[in-house]
């Protein structure tokens, strides 16, 4: 266990007039990484263990062991949680999508299908989540094409998006109802996801925000496109949330494998990143209300073997020691200077 956190500034309460602070976790960062999720985040999100194949394998079996461990983890600390991700064309299971002979299933099958999953893992964690990812990642990548072509679309058609969200809020009113995407400042996918959400937004089904990943690194995507977008999403009055921020060390093109440890100039330039983004941030406070790392400390990140595979890297304010880097002594700054003015 390293003793990383004394006298060392809480993150949340650094930005505590600002918006939550958040890190995805699993049941073994909960473990190994306990000193820095109670000291630096009042948020945090599962990274897997709320999704459909984790909790809900087979038709009529439920495997919640790990979730409820994360919950547990949670309320005991006192922090507020995120919940990630209802209805996905990823990590979703096949028999979702078929009968026992293996062919697909008719559009109201589907939807009782997500109505009974949704309503099993919205009902168990009621009061206790903040708000959901309830449709994740549902605008296409591919240019001229509006929506990505998954199971879901194919059987059910564009509704089935409205009907998540539907079903979401019946089943727990209270809950924050969240569309959740990435790619989120790329301008034509961009104006993809604004124009889902509008459509959402203009037939009055119930939604309360906008989940902008932020997976990003040393150059892209720049300051000037992130506000432009963050203008264009909080043009729709919606709440907006950064659900997966990480800032790897690598520029856009950059794919060598042979890193060891981060140099310091890349050290340096990821540490004025980050306090360019969180000046942003701060900027539209008014519709930011929540900051989540995906992950903790550079021990742990999806971002090791991807893109590039082979490929360590380093994206958080907290090193494989689990010590605040350069990155995170200037976002404390910019928080304190802005709050002595």
């Amino acid at each position: 266990m390293h003793d990383t956190c004394h006298g060392t500034p809480k993150l949340y309460e650094v930005f505590d007039k600002d918006f939550f602070i958040g890190a995805a976790v699993n049941t073994s960062t909960i473990k190994s990484h306990d000193e820095l999720l109670k000291h630096h985040f009042n948020s945090i999100t599962a990274e897997n263990e709320m999704k459909f194949e984790n909790v809900h394998p087979a038709e009529n079996k439920y495997t919640f062991d790990q979730a409820d461990q994360i919950v547990a983890f949670a309320n005991d600390q006192g922090k507020n949680i995120r919940g990630h991700t209802l209805v996905w064309h990823n990590q979703t299971p096949a028999w979702v999508f078929e009968n026992e002979e293996g062919t697909n299933i008719s559009r109201s099958m589907l939807l009782e299908r997500m109505a009974s999953h949704m309503e099993s893992i919205i009902g168990r964690y009621k009061g206790k989540v903040y708000s959901w990812d309830v449709v994740n990642e549902a605008v296409s990548d591919k240019s001229g094409e509006f929506l990505r072509p998954s199971p879901w679309l194919k059987t059910i058609g564009e509704d089935y998006i409205a009907k998540a969200f539907e079903y979401a809020r019946q089943i727990d009113p209270d809950t924050l109802l969240f569309y959740n995407d990435y790619n989120e400042f790329v301008p034509e996918k961009r104006d993809k996801i604004y124009r889902l959400v509008k459509s959402i937004v203009d037939k009055d089904i119930p939604i309360d925000g906008i989940g902008l990943q932020g997976h990003w690194n040393l150059e892209f995507p720049s300051i000037d496109l992130i506000r432009r977008g963050i203008e264009k999403y909080a043009s729709l009055g919606l709440q907006l949330h950064i659900t997966e921020l990480d800032i790897s060390v690598f520029s856009h093109d950059d794919k060598r494998t042979d890193v060891k440890q981060p140099s310091e100039d890349m050290l340096i330039r990821q540490a004025e990143r980050y306090q360019e983004i969180f000046s942003l941030f701060k900027e539209y406070r008014d519709h930011l209300t929540s900051v989540t790392f995906w992950g903790v400390a550079d021990d742990d990140t999806w971002l090791d073997n991807f893109p590039v595979r082979g490929r360590k890297n380093w994206p958080f304010l907290f090193d494989e020691l689990h010590q605040p880097k350069q990155s995170f002594w200037e976002i404390v700054k910019l928080a304190r200077q802005a709050a002595e003015r």
